[in-house]
């Protein structure tokens, strides 16, 4: 009987180690995941729209991404787009740009041009 009780606590022991060493992995796997997730909400994103002479630009990004709606004004510029408006909105921790642009007359490749360069923009940051 009393081997049978050391068995058991040894047992136990092993348990409550097996335990520990679960719950922190489960704490390190539950931080990568967290972190992954803000990795994503924090990814910019960029959508354009035209609609006849109007080009609608909407850049979402993070608070340290500011330097991203220069770099769309430079290039909406360097592809002689005029800027009519550009505004944008702080929530949290994300930034809203919207850029409202007249173009000179309705551009087919052109546009395309435009959403390539800032899509790459986009993807290189």
């Amino acid at each position: 009987m009393p081997d049978r009780v050391e068995e058991a606590t040894n047992y136990i022991k092993k348990l409550k180690i097996n335990l520990e060493k679960m719950k922190e992995k489960k704490k390190f796997l539950l931080e990568i995941q967290r972190q992954k997730k803000l990795m994503l909400l924090k990814s910019p994103k960029i959508e354009i729209q035209q609609i006849g002479l109007t080009l609608e630009v909407v850049l979402i990004t993070g608070l340290n991404s500011q330097f991203l709606m220069n770099e769309t004004i430079r290039i909406l510029n360097e592809e002689g787009v005029d800027i009519v408006n550009a505004s944008y909105k702080v929530n949290e921790d994300t930034v809203f740009h919207s850029i409202h642009c007249q173009v000179q007359e309705e551009f087919g490749n052109e546009s395309a041009r435009i959403a390539e360069r800032l899509n790459k923009l986009m993807h290189d940051y």
